[in-house]
């Protein structure tokens, strides 16, 4: 793991986009996570219904989203926003 990029435990449900937001910091930078309840259900391997229960399968696999986070900020992965995109593999 690269220790470079950290990643605070803190997350959000953020109910207008339907998806989970979350912090990483790199060399000191701030960056913008975010994962769609869809690529968290995809991940999951099953269907999430709420936010609530989204953020406890985010607790869950918090370690594989944290690495497929990891390898986009290492390639500069950035959306339109600046932010960061998690796709289930």
């Amino acid at each position: 793991m690269n220790q470079s990029i950290l990643f605070p435990d803190i997350q959000d449900w953020d109910e207008e986009s339907q998806s989970i937001t979350f912090p990483a910091q790199q060399s000191g930078a701030l960056l913008e996570c975010v994962m769609s309840i869809e690529e968290l259900s995809r991940l999951a391997g099953k269907e999430i219904e709420e936010g609530d229960q989204a953020l406890v399968i985010f607790s869950e696999l918090r370690f594989d989203i944290e690495e497929l986070a990891e390898e986009l900020i290492e390639e500069e992965e950035y959306d339109s926003s600046n932010r960061i995109q998690i796709k289930a593999l």
